[in-house]
């Protein structure tokens, strides 16, 4: 019985250990943009399975032949975020990489809604800060020197046409930088409300 219990237990850590994905991390926003094929603001508009249908708002660098495309997103190794993080009516903006070629048992006809991506889709990596969210005109995440696998840093909100700009090349790193630092005198009036209502207890 322990013999049993002992493979089922090495079994069970093998396919979790196999599900794990394995990739260094390549950079915030600002440095992981630029190698991609497409960076859009958009709204996820459906969701299936380990995709999203993104409704593009802006398009602020490359070339998109639909309205609406179909992101897909983590399952089995594949090295991108969970579906769950991007919920129905959430805005974003995303740097993807366009699926060019089908992989071996990547797309199963079977289970449609779970695979690698179809050709012409675009997949959305998880190795750096491919995404911010957007709220309104303005974006917050791991933009630019941010923590390694932390996605939403504490940040100023940065205006999204800034982000344009940058992505377009007409605005430097160090400006987009100094945009999302946290104003001092905020950090300080933050610390000293929350020291105020740690007395107040």
């Amino acid at each position: 019985m322990r013999l049993l219990l002992a493979i089922f237990i090495l079994l069970l850590c093998a396919q979790q250990s196999h599900a794990e994905c394995d990739c260094l991390w390549r950079g915030s926003f600002s440095e992981v943009q630029a190698a991609t094929d497409l960076v859009v603001s958009g709204r996820v508009v459906a969701a299936a399975g380990n995709s999203i249908d993104l409704r593009i708002s802006r398009l602020l660098r490359g070339e998109a032949h639909h309205e609406t495309i179909r992101v897909w997103l983590k399952t089995a190794d594949y090295c991108r975020p969970e579906p769950t993080l991007f919920p129905l009516e959430s805005d974003w903006v995303m740097a993807l990489n366009r699926i060019t070629e089908a992989i071996p048992g990547g797309f199963n006809p079977g289970t449609p809604n779970v695979s690698y991506g179809r050709v012409g889709d675009y997949s959305l990596s998880s190795c750096g800060g491919y995404w911010l969210r957007s709220r309104g005109d303005r974006v917050t995440g791991n933009l630019v020197d941010g923590p390694r696998w932390d996605y939403e840093p504490p940040m100023t909100p940065v205006l999204l046409d800034l982000v344009a700009d940058y992505v377009r090349g007409d605005l430097g790193r160090a400006s987009l930088q100094r945009a999302s630092a946290i104003d001092p005198k905020l950090r300080e009036l933050m610390l000293d409300t929350r020291s105020f209502i740690k007395n107040e207890k």
